[in-house]
């Protein structure tokens, strides 16, 4: 049945075309205004795709924060009047510059906070929106079949249920942060609508309409900038040949925004988001096999939707073997058959170019900062694959057209085998230990969820276990500085000193500027010098803190146990000046005023001591050692009764602090 519709779906006025039966009745039914199906009609349609739509993410709606939604989902910054303005005029106050999108996500945050609920609700209802106006534009571009077939005004619902049904989509439906892609179709396929009703309509307000919804798609998700060159194919699927007043000039302001828009999202994601370094170092053979293997990847995942994964496998690219170079070759084969034929089959035709144009923004010509993890993921997909979807259902249409008593059945068999594959992959966005656990289930090798499910037993107490799985990112990415951060952190508590010191290390070669991990390695070398302190080891003990330091020469608490530990090396004078090194980076800093205050007293300067133990009284009054030696100092300096009395507030102290 596809083979019928993609050589008997002609077009008016095609040129060269040999007419059939139905290229006729095409023509008697574009001479005249399209009857649009009644309002009850619409109504059953739209019901049905909203319905179940709902029904098939519920899994996802009890679903939590997963990955990167945060970066999404409004800042505390970002929550005001300000904020919003932000938003709009300030590029890097959100993770990429989609004003339109972060407008929605901060109005969504007025209603419901940072509750998932509300924001899973949108994007299934952004979803649904998008299903029901892909099916009013197949009403508008339809042959118009007899009226004595149902056939030809159930089809465009059948492409608008694919469409929101099909599994490749949940990844952008059950994911909060890819409101960008539901949000964005919705104004492109509103755009769209619009640009492509009856001449009747008027000209110059339904253009102006257009521009301002192309203008909002482009500023949700700016891969919307694909949007003009997918008119000018339908235009041509339609007409049959391309005028440059009528058709190409009108459409001149919507290439020159999405190309400005398009090279400035570009800038920003090498700019801001990371879409640079070795990963990216790719030539031209090595981008040209990504893109080809891609278009066929996505295809496949399209008609055959197993094995679906948030991260798939990152390929190796080897211009060396020979096998790879099938994909460019078959694709190139492919397309010179449609282009040969492309008067025969001019849908078919177009549905490539629609595919493939409107996958070219991430088929690995331009950086996008996903190629780190993988080359290929299912929200990219999720407007391209409109077009072969709509050609799927109409291919159904001519097949229902003669009456097989199989094709309803074929139509509800594969509707409910797509809506049940839909529910089961909305369920592993539920939680976010299922969400990377189902990643890691099916590719073991996704270094990003190994390193987040470690994060995530981390957060509820696992640490061992966590441990196995930055050791798992660290095989696959051997050079992850987070993964090596993480790990120390683990390590560290478990008294693994060494190992975390070097993991540390490791994540500081990797990322000189990693700041975490620079505080971590001081605070190990510090933990180390604490043992050996314990252990009555105070010369090493100096050096690691000394280590310490040379990481981090404001952490106050090393250079504090760096004159605990030179003291007790009988060092009393580098001791006194770490102690005032401490001072300095915090003047009330009570347990150096304590230690330096001991200094004193032991060679014998008495009003130095006193001074500095009134000090450390004073910046924290429930010190009750401090207290003690304070007593201690006045007595022996004469005043007895002084002392009495800080002596007796110590052991009121030392009594209250017993359980």
């Amino acid at each position: 049945m596809i083979a019928r519709v993609i050589e008997t779906w002609p077009m008016q006025n095609r040129k060269n075309a040999p007419p059939s039966a139905w290229s006729l009745s095409w023509a008697n039914a574009a001479a005249k205004p399209s009857r649009l199906p009644r309002s009850g009609a619409l109504t059953t349609g739209n019901a049905a795709i909203i319905g179940c739509t709902l029904l098939v993410y519920l899994p996802c709606l009890t679903g939590k924060m997963l990955w990167n939604d945060r970066d999404y989902v409004t800042a505390p910054a970002l929550q005001s009047i300000a904020g919003l303005l932000r938003i709009w005029f300030r590029v890097g106050a959100t993770q990429q510059y989609y004003p339109v999108l972060h407008s929605a996500f901060w109005f969504e945050h007025l209603l419901w906070g940072d509750h998932p609920l509300g924001y899973h609700l949108a994007n299934v209802g952004l979803h649904a929106l998008s299903a029901c106006l892909f099916a009013a534009i197949l009403r508008l571009l339809a042959p118009q079949l007899p009226a004595s077939s149902t056939a030809g005004s159930v089809w465009p619902w059948l492409a608008g249920l694919l469409f929101a049904l099909h599994p490749v989509e949940a990844e952008s439906v059950a994911w909060i942060s890819e409101q960008k892609n539901t949000l964005s179709t919705v104004f492109y396929l509103l755009s769209a609508w619009l640009y492509l009703q009856p001449a009747e309509t008027p000209g110059g307000a339904r253009y102006a309409l257009a521009t301002a919804a192309f203008v909002l798609a482009l500023l949700s998700k700016s891969v919307a900038a694909t949007l003009p060159a997918a008119l000018l194919v339908i235009l041509w699927w339609q007409r049959g040949a391309l005028q440059w007043r009528r058709d190409v000039r009108p459409l001149l302001p919507w290439f020159g925004l999405g190309a400005g828009i398009g090279l400035f999202t570009a800038w920003v994601e090498h700019t801001y988001i990371g879409a640079a370094g070795p990963a990216f170092q790719l030539t031209f053979s090595d981008r040209l096999l990504v893109a080809t293997r891609a278009v066929w990847f996505y295809l496949g995942k399209l008609l055959w939707p197993a094995h679906l994964i948030f991260i798939y496998p990152r390929w190796d690219i080897d211009t060396a073997a020979a096998w790879q170079w099938l994909f460019p070759l078959a694709l190139a084969a492919a397309l010179g058959l449609l282009w040969l034929r492309h008067r025969r089959w001019p849908a078919a035709w177009a549905v490539a170019l629609l595919f493939i144009g409107s996958l070219f923004p991430v088929l690995g010509f331009l950086n996008v900062y996903a190629f780190i993890f993988s080359f290929v993921a299912d929200h990219f997909q999720y407007l391209p694959s409109l077009a072969p979807l709509g050609l799927i259902a109409a291919g159904w249409g001519v097949w229902a057209r003669t009456g097989s008593r199989w094709a309803p059945l074929a139509a509800g068999g594969a509707l409910a085998l797509l809506g049940f594959l839909t529910w089961r992959q909305a369920a592993d966005y539920r939680s976010v230990e299922g969400f990377y656990r189902a990643i890691i289930q099916r590719n073991p090798a996704a270094w990003m969820a190994q390193n987040n499910l470690g994060l995530e037993l981390d957060a509820t107490g696992r640490a061992a276990e966590a441990v196995q799985h930055y050791r798992a990112a660290l095989q696959f990415d051997p050079g992850n500085p987070d993964a090596r951060n993480n790990l120390g952190v683990d390590l560290l508590a478990q008294g693994q000193f060494a190992e975390a010191v070097s993991q540390f290390e490791a994540a500081l070669r990797a990322r000189p500027e990693f700041t975490a991990a620079r505080t971590n390695l001081a605070k190990a070398h510090d933990r180390i010098g604490v043992s050996l302190l314990a252990s009555h080891r105070p010369n090493e003990a100096i050096g690691e803190f000394r280590s310490s330091l040379s990481v981090d020469s404001r952490a106050k608490a090393a250079w504090l146990n760096l004159g605990v530990a030179q003291a007790a090396a009988g060092q009393p004078d580098a001791a006194a000046e770490s102690y005032q090194q401490a001072l300095r980076l915090d003047p009330q800093y009570a347990e150096a005023h304590n230690n330096l205050g001991l200094v004193w007293a032991r060679r014998g300067g008495m009003p130095s001591a006193i001074a500095e133990f009134r000090a450390a009284v004073q910046a924290d009054p429930r010190f009750a050692r401090a207290h003690y030696n304070l007593g201690v100092a006045l007595r022996a300096a004469g005043d007895s009764a002084a002392g009495a009395a800080e002596l007796h507030q110590a052991a009121t102290l030392e009594a209250a602090a017993r359980p």
